[in-house]
């Protein structure tokens, strides 16, 4: 395979490398589609929370966007301790969080505890860049960028078993709780599987964690969702909300300078903006957008009433999960052939052909959208395109990088994926509260229409980035 990976392993001694790849991918994989389920298992249940807890749509939104903001901010800092002592350890904490954060939210009264719950598993995210950076560490070089397919396609295949669980509950029981003790036994499983089959890899750098930096980060982007998603409830020209946009720029200057001045920063930010790095940054970003948009918008769509609002399908909570099934199918099988494609294309060419099936998915949906096909159509497509792109962008992500990097490289790259997912949210449930219909609170067809249009430029404009990519460094491609 030409052009995967450009820097060659570091030696390995014997008790690092897996007895089993197979096992530890098997392990890697089923860690990173628990963390998938976490992360929509909530999603069909946001209009019964919204209704339990007596809050309105965008309030409630935050148990979802409050995960994805906890993921943002732990990714780089777990993905840079897992550098520092090790990614097996790391992968472990995250795993045991998410038992403790499951196990919060299923004991949770309140709206609070319950995002204090998500907030905790929210942190599991960081599991994904981990296990990409092991996966580069351990396994042999013509076996990386499938075995870093198979792990991202967990984050769409999850996703859709998250759904579907939640579904099968939620049609016979009433409350929220059974969904979290499932999802601590899932989590327990994970932990387990991975404390006995992945190994101890990678090289120990040591240092100090950059506390004050991951401080700073959660502070830009908490003013930065809050002022998004409260625009339309205060005012887009209030005090309040100009007041968020502007502590999000003073702190996200703040935490630059921070990262540019300390010895060890939690982000790197030549990994970030640096030239062979920036492009594959932004179209993760674009991507994550994308597809975090798509649950959030398609659970609602599909559970919307049409005989009272004239569009929707009249939907359960369990087919939301059962419509995004061809996702499941298609992602399962076009990630494992993404690794044959970057091979011949170099995976920028490969991530470019994902968004636009991506792209032309979502714009499916806006066109059409008013049958059971069209939604299971838009799935299909969606499963082919996230099925290429994410696999394609877990190589690109640390392509370019010492191995010594490549955690906090992969970490980086989910860390943008996650803020786009958490724009996504914000910015989707702006213009659903935005656009209602006369006398009520119920979005209008237009404004779910208008979000399908904005999530596929989403997904073409990440196209395009990937592109350049791959005409600016040739050297990628085969």
């Amino acid at each position: 395979m030409s052009g995967a990976i450009t820097a060659a392993p570091e030696k390995l001694g014997q008790s690092d490398r897996p007895a089993h790849p197979g096992l530890t991918l098997l392990a890697l994989a089923t860690a990173g589609a628990v963390v998938s389920i976490q992360q929509t298992l909530v999603i069909p249940l946001l209009p019964r929370l919204m209704t339990a807890f007596d809050v309105s749509v965008t309030a409630v939104t935050w148990v979802f966007t409050a995960s994805l903001l906890a993921g943002a901010v732990a990714t780089p800092l777990l993905s840079r301790f897992g550098d520092m002592y090790g990614k097996k350890k790391m992968i472990l904490v995250a795993m045991a969080l998410l038992v403790v954060g499951s196990v919060v939210c299923a004991v949770s009264g309140s709206l609070g505890v319950l995002i204090v719950g998500r907030v905790l598993q929210g942190t599991s995210t960081a599991l994904i860049p981990l296990a990409i950076g092991m996966i580069r560490d351990v396994f042999p070089r013509d076996r990386v960028t499938s075995a870093i397919g198979i792990v991202s396609a967990t984050m769409g295949v999850g996703g859709t078993l998250g759904m579907i669980v939640t579904g099968l509950i939620a049609d016979r029981v009433t409350g929220y709780h059974p969904m979290f003790w499932i999802a601590a036994g899932l989590a327990a499983v994970g932990l387990v599987l991975i404390a006995f089959s992945a190994p101890d890899t990678g090289g120990r750098t040591g240092g100090r964690p950059d506390l004050i930096g991951a401080a700073v980060l959660a502070g830009w982007l908490v003013c930065l969702l809050l002022g998004i998603s409260e625009g339309n409830e205060w005012g887009w020209a209030s005090g309040g909300v100009i007041g968020l946009f502007a502590g999000a720029a003073a702190l996200c200057a703040l935490w630059v300078l921070i990262e540019l001045k300390v010895k060890q920063p939690l982000v790197r930010l030549n990994l970030l903006v640096g030239p062979k790095s920036l492009s594959a940054n932004v179209a993760s970003m674009l991507l994550g957008f994308s597809m975090f948009a798509a649950f959030t918008l398609i659970s609602n769509f599909v559970q919307a009433p049409k005989d009272k609002i004239g569009y929707g399908l009249s939907g359960s909570v369990l087919d939301v999960g059962l419509y995004m099934l061809p996702s499941t199918v298609t992602m399962l099988v076009f990630s494992s052939l993404a690794g044959r494609i970057a091979g011949r294309l170099g995976p920028a060419y490969t991530l470019a052909i994902g968004s636009v099936f991506a792209g032309l998915s979502y714009l499916w949906l806006a066109v059409s959208n008013a049958h059971v096909y069209d939604v299971l159509a838009f799935s299909a497509l969606q499963g082919i395109g996230f099925g290429i792109a994410y696999a394609a962008l877990g190589t690109l992500a640390v392509q370019h990088v010492p191995m010594d990097q490549s955690g906090i490289a992969s970490g980086i790259n989910s860390l943008v994926r996650t803020t786009g997912g958490s724009v996504a949210g914000a910015v989707t449930a702006a213009i659903l509260t935005g656009h209602t219909i006369a006398g009520s609170a119920v979005p209008t067809l237009d404004a779910y229409e208008l979000c399908f249009y904005i999530v596929a430029i989403g997904a073409a404009l990440a196209a395009a980035v990937a592109v350049v990519h791959g005409l600016r460094h040739k050297s990628s491609t085969p």
